[in-house]
């Protein structure tokens, strides 16, 4: 699309986007949210980027190989559940750093797997959808 309005829109809409799938993610272990839904938000403001502008600038934005994120955040989700283990307890059991943060944010691995989640939906899905609008 070459409209100017479009272009406009999105370049507000987009951090405004971002910022929403953190929230999301961030709340995902407390409340309904979550990896997923805050990965697919993000995936949606890359791809309304990459609608009004083009692939190539969508990709710049991201400033990281869509690859490399699933990558990182497989092992990232992977690994908070071993961590689990080297504690004696079972495969993805949740533990908790005693510290207390504002807005009733806690420290622990499933916050680790979330992120890990957030940043495999984030990568898998534009690594497919900036691979065919590139074609």
């Amino acid at each position: 699309m070459n409209s100017l309005v479009f272009r406009a829109t999105t370049r507000a809409v987009t951090p405004l986007l971002l910022a929403f799938s953190i929230f999301m993610l961030l709340r995902g272990h407390n409340e309904p949210g979550g990896g997923f839904i805050g990965g697919l938000l993000a995936v949606t403001a890359f791809a309304l980027y990459a609608l009004a502008f083009d692939a190539r600038q969508a990709s710049a934005l991201l400033q990281i190989s869509p690859r490399t994120l699933t990558g990182v955040g497989l092992l990232l989700a992977v690994g908070s559940g071993c961590l689990a283990w080297l504690t004696g307890q079972p495969f993805m059991r949740g533990l908790w750093l005693p510290v207390d943060l504002p807005a009733e944010l806690k420290l622990g691995t499933v916050l680790l797997f979330d992120i890990g989640v957030y940043m495999v939906v984030l990568g898998a899905a534009l690594l497919v959808l900036l691979t065919l609008s590139e074609e």
